[in-house]
Parts: structure tokens; C-alpha cells; sequence
């Protein structure tokens, strides 16, 4: 299901901020990006989001945006600042004439100055934190969209309901019409008509136009997939198949029908199924 989240949290060291990205997909297919200072923390952030999320293709990104500078404390490394000065001293002595480095040239030397930076658990906990506020986040508008899905998909469902009924209630009148018509077209043919064998082909013709079967399961359908959305959960796959149950009872109904208004509430009918597979592919 698609959504987007995003979160931001201030930390004395910096500004952490993560987005989350998803849109539908069969499985899950997470894609990660933290910066270098972070990475440590990149295997327990992927097992939240899995936790998290069951279906989808996720892009979740995380940016740090480091501290105020002026109030962190510079930190020198006494053991290498003494190391870089004897090293300098021996080049001295060695070649005569050359001038001692200034302050500025010795705390530029990699690894003389540093800032302090907060240890990796603090960084992991406070990444690990927010992934899950996003990913909470991005889960509660997943929902609110199933919530509207799920209302659209009622309505739906109470359109294929009304025109079963309408066809059941119906049915009785066609099957009685169409096996006038028949054996009225068949005392036309026959010049002797047989009446038990033309009973027998009249018999035989309205079963195969005999649609009771398919409304019944038409039915049968709506109430699961009402039951599926009640039940709530991951059950895009499930309603999906539903959907391909839906379409081929239609398909029967529309091949089986006897009459112009069966045909068209059969194609009334797979618009609406049409409508529902299209919004169902959204469904997690």
C-alpha cells in the first residue's frame, strides 16, 4: 500500500531525520540509505522495518545534520601531538635550517584535533528510535487509506449484492420465458413434433441456462470478502483472489444469460468487480 511518512528528532550531538517511502508490491522489498556515521545501526534498523511492514516496496532514507559546532568541545590527542613534535625535533636536528611547524600546522595534522562524538550505542538507540516513530507513522496512514479503501470496496460489494438479488428474483420468470420460447421454436421445426423429446431438449436447454448456481456463489463471494476487510490484517493476496472469483461467476452469468437485462447486469456487474481488483491492488 503506498504512504509516505517522516519524522525528526533533535539530539545534543545533531538532527536525525528519516522518510519512508512505500508503494505495493507482492513482498516486501526494503531499500536502506544512512550516512557512514550510521551504518553501524543499518542490520537492527532492517529488522524493525520488517517487523514493521509485511508487504510493499519501502525506500526509507535517513539524514544526520550535525550539531552546532561552536558548542562542541575540540578535543587534542596529547599521544600524537607528543609523537608529531618528537618527529619534528629529529627533523630538526637532522637538517639544519628547517622551521618548526606553527600551532595551526600541528593541530591540522590527522587525528591531533577531534571533536567528541557520542559512542555508537547512543547513535544506534536514537536511530533505532526514530525508524520505528516513522515506521509507525507510515503503518497509521496505511491504515487510514485501508479504512477509505475498505469503504469504496462496501459500496461495491452492495452494488454486485443488489444485482444478484435482482436476478434471483427474477430467475424464476426467464427460466419460465425462455422455455416458451423454445418450444415454441422447436413445434416450428418439426413437423411431427415428439413431445416427451422436445420436453427432454427443453429440460436440457434450461439447465444450462439455469444461472442459480453462479448467484449463489456470487453470494458467497461478497459475504468473504466482507469477512476478509472485517477481519483486517494483511489480506490484499486473499481479496485478490476473490477477485478472480468474482470475474469468472460474471463471466459464466454473461454466457449462461437468456435475456438483454441479464447481459447487462452481468456487464454492470464487471465494472464493479473491475473497480473493486483495481482498488484492491492497493490493499497490503
Amino acid at each position: 500500500m503506498t504512504g509516505f511518512a517522516r519524522v525528526e528528532a533533535a539530539q545534543a550531538w545533531g538532527t536525525l531525520s528519516c522518510e519512508i517511502r512505500s508503494v505495493n508490491h507482492r513482498y516486501l522489498e526494503l531499500q536502506l540509505r544512512l550516512p557512514e556515521s550510521l551504518r553501524h545501526a543499518e542490520h537492527s534498523a532492517r529488522e524493525l522495518l520488517r517487523e514493521q511492514l509485511g508487504r510493499g516496496k519501502v525506500d526509507c532514507s535517513l539524514r544526520l545534520q550535525s550539531g552546532d559546532r561552536a558548542a562542541s568541545t575540540l578535543r587534542i590527542d596529547q599521544n600524537l601531538l607528543a609523537k608529531v613534535l618528537e618527529a619534528c625535533s629529529r627533523i630538526e636536528s637532522d637538517s639544519a635550517g628547517l622551521a618548526r611547524p606553527t600551532a595551526l600546522e600541528l593541530l591540522a595534522w590527522p587525528g591531533v584535533l577531534a571533536e567528541d562524538a557520542p559512542d555508537a550505542d547512543t547513535t544506534a538507540a536514537a536511530t533505532l528510535a526514530l525508524v520505528d516513530a516513522t515506521a509507525r507513522e507510515l503503518v497509521g496512514m496505511r491504515e487510514r487509506e485501508g479504512a477509505r479503501l475498505a469503504v469504496l470496496l462496501e459500496q461495491r460489494l452492495a452494488g454486485i449484492e443488489t444485482l444478484v438479488q435482482t436476478i434471483g428474483q427474477r430467475l424464476p420468470e426467464l427460466v419460465a420465458g425462455h422455455r416458451d420460447r423454445l418450444n415454441a421454436r422447436v413445434a416450428e421445426l418439426l413437423a411431427q413434433p415428439d413431445p416427451e423429446r422436445i420436453a427432454q431438449e427443453i429440460a436440457l436447454l434450461a439447465a444450462r441456462s439455469d444461472v442459480a448456481e453462479e448467484l449463489d456463489r456470487l453470494m458467497a463471494h461478497v459475504a468473504e470478502t466482507r469477512r476478509s476487510l472485517a477481519a483486517g490484517g494483511a489480506c490484499g493476496r486473499r481479496l485478490d483472489f476473490l477477485m478472480q472469483e468474482f470475474n469468472r461467476e460474471a463471466n459464466t452469468l454473461s454466457s449462461k444469460s437468456v435475456s438483454a437485462e441479464t447481459t447487462q447486469s452481468a456487464v454492470d456487474m464487471k465494472v464493479l468487480i473491475e473497480q473493486m481488483r483495481e482498488q484492491v491492488q492497493n490493499i497490503e
